[in-house]
């Protein structure tokens, strides 16, 4: 029993030296490739793709108003409408002396044509107004890239978060298993001690329930385990056949920033602050656009037309061109398109500096939670020397009858407390440096590699 019980003292060092060797069913997956896959299958990833190419494919549409348009038009038609026999026969170069007869011209006989019309259509000005929906466009383009981008560390923490979710469990059900193992032994060691008459039956009754709630404790441990295995799939975007081993991340220390460093940095780097910024830009250039409207416009016009009685006959042609000056004398709607585009632009403005202001709370929230996270790592480090120790001397006096069952039972509680409370910290420390590379628009897949 005793050597039973002292391997709980050296449960830290024996859990290090032992996780590598542990598990070898499924192949191995670093952070750097749960990065790597769910950046290339979270639908999250997609979905911001899409937006991309949705916004540059908007760039093109928009410079389509440089080009001309040009149409070709089929059209078979047949009637006796009088002004439509008339124009029929004069477009077809048909009309004869006898059509100028009045029962030709009041009541004509029906007549087909079938029309070969090409036309076109050029804006050749119209107070830059193309040029600034172009530039309207191409700046929407480079914030949805930029937003992809803060999608992207998005998807970087919840992978580093459910990485960190799935080594933590691990590292629980490890001390669950063993401290399960250890209240058998000492399960055992009362009834053999309630028989030989060196102690009464609470002590055994009490190593029995210490017993039955370390095994709620592995059950429970062996569910968060599954659950954190759930959230890393789901941000990884796929379902793993079998769990992987995991590489752990061990204890360390994180490079410490500047505040105010950090706050400059974020205020540069963020990409969705980039983003409002370019979507401000592309509403002013909105609102230039809607202005160019109320200007003249100056476009070119043209059409050329082939007219005959049957698909494969004779007829005439002609054609058309002009220019065209267009202005708008009661540009009521243009006014109210206008002042959408301003209010967009107002709101675009709001949006920034309470997006500047959120960046400045989220650095400084997660700047002080890293700094919390390394002196809690040392603390709790302390703690679980500190409570080795203080069982090894309870497990020492136990055994030569100075000390009760229920000193021993708080003893393995705290040893057991103060290793969660240092494994829940090394990886809240981890955890807590990667949300702070997230907050300043830093945590890319290159950055996320350096923590393991």
């Amino acid at each position: 029993m005793r050597n039973g019980i002292r391997a709980g003292n050296w449960m830290l060092l024996l859990l290090g030296i032992t996780w590598l060797a542990a598990d070898a069913q499924g192949p191995s997956l670093t952070l750097r490739q749960a990065i790597d896959q769910a950046l290339g299958r979270n639908p999250d990833a997609a979905v911001a793709q899409a937006d991309v190419n949705a916004a540059k494919a908007g760039v093109g549409l928009a410079r389509t108003g440089l080009w001309p348009r040009l149409n070709f038009t089929e059209d078979i038609s047949r009637g006796n409408d009088p002004v439509y026999v008339f124009g029929t026969r004069l477009r077809q170069q048909q009309f004869a002396q006898s059509d100028f007869a009045l029962n030709s011209l009041n009541r004509p006989s029906p007549i087909g044509n079938f029309a070969t019309r090409f036309d076109g259509s050029w804006m050749i000005f119209n107070w830059f107004g193309t040029q600034q929906q172009i530039k309207g466009a191409r700046l929407g383009a480079e914030g949805a890239s930029s937003m992809s981008e803060q999608v992207k560390q998005g998807i970087v923490m919840r992978v580093v978060e459910a990485y960190q979710s799935v080594l933590f469990a691990e590292r629980r059900v490890d001390v669950a298993q063993h401290q399960e193992a250890t209240a058998e032994m000492l399960s055992s060691d009362s009834k053999t001690k309630v028989a030989a008459g060196l102690a009464v039956d609470s002590d055994m009754l009490a190593a029995q329930v210490n017993l039955s709630e370390r095994q709620q404790e592995l059950l429970a441990a062996q569910g968060d385990l599954d659950v954190g295995w759930a959230q890393l799939e789901s941000a990884m975007g796929t379902e793993m056949q079998s769990r992987a081993t995991l590489k752990p991340i061990e204890p360390r220390s994180y490079p410490d920033g500047v505040l105010t460093d950090e706050i400059s940095s974020a205020l540069k780097t963020r990409p969705d602050l980039k983003a409002l910024q370019q979507m401000k830009s592309a509403q002013v250039a909105g609102v230039r656009a809607a202005k160019s409207a109320f200007g003249p416009q100056v476009s070119a016009y043209g059409n050329w037309e082939m007219d005959r009685d049957s698909f494969a006959g004779n007829g005439g042609n002609n054609w058309v061109a002009g220019v065209q000056l267009r202005l708008d004398l009661l540009p009521l709607t243009k006014r109210q398109q206008l002042a959408q585009q301003q209010a967009a632009r107002q709101k675009a403005d709001a949006q920034e500096q309470s997006t500047e202001q959120q960046i400045r709370l989220a650095v400084r929230s997660a700047y002080s939670q890293h700094q919390t996270a390394e002196q809690i790592v040392k603390t709790a480090e302390a703690s679980t020397e500190q409570a080795a120790e203080s069982l090894r001397i309870v497990q020492n006096r136990y055994k030569a009858g100075l000390s009760t069952m229920t000193e021993l039972l708080r003893a393995e509680d705290a040893q057991r407390l103060s290793q969660d409370d240092y494994w829940r910290a090394v990886y809240g420390n981890t955890v807590a440096y990667a949300n702070l590379l997230y907050a300043t628009g830093t945590l890319t897949p290159d950055s996320a590699e350096t923590l393991q």
